[in-house]
């Protein structure tokens, strides 16, 4: 049975998840705006070769640092988005949503830092 809880409740989640990264990848985030979102759009389901019916917990949108040069500029801001619905889905109770939105944020902040899915399956953020 899903575990829902307040848009608030589940804000406070997602800063605690970013307060608990070591300051040298903290300050990399600077100009990542991560927002909360419902659900993610139909389009963003299609981009990720996802049904209307399956669930996307989270989502980078931007160029990982290892794929810029010296040369990027004029692009916009990277943003990562959390979904709030699709991980309350997930989630059975207040210990498991905790763990969730935790490994959700650090997933998609690992694909900004250039990792792919098999790197973040290793680590655990999979």
């Amino acid at each position: 049975m899903p575990y829902h809880v307040s848009k608030q409740r589940f804000a406070e989640l997602v800063e605690e998840a970013l307060r608990e990264l070591p300051e040298p990848f903290a300050q990399h985030l600077e100009e990542v705006s991560v927002e909360i979102k419902d659900r993610p759009t139909d389009k963003q389901l299609k981009d990720q070769g996802l049904k209307d019916d399956e669930l996307l917990l989270g989502l980078y949108v931007g160029h990982p640092m290892t794929e810029r040069s010296v040369e990027y500029s004029g692009m916009l801001p990277d943003a990562i988005y959390i979904f709030q619905e699709d991980i309350e889905l997930v989630s059975g109770n207040e210990k498991e949503l905790v763990e969730q939105v935790r490994t959700t944020v650090l997933h998609e902040i690992g694909h900004h830092f250039g990792m792919d899915e098999d790197d973040l399956d290793d680590l655990g953020y999979g």
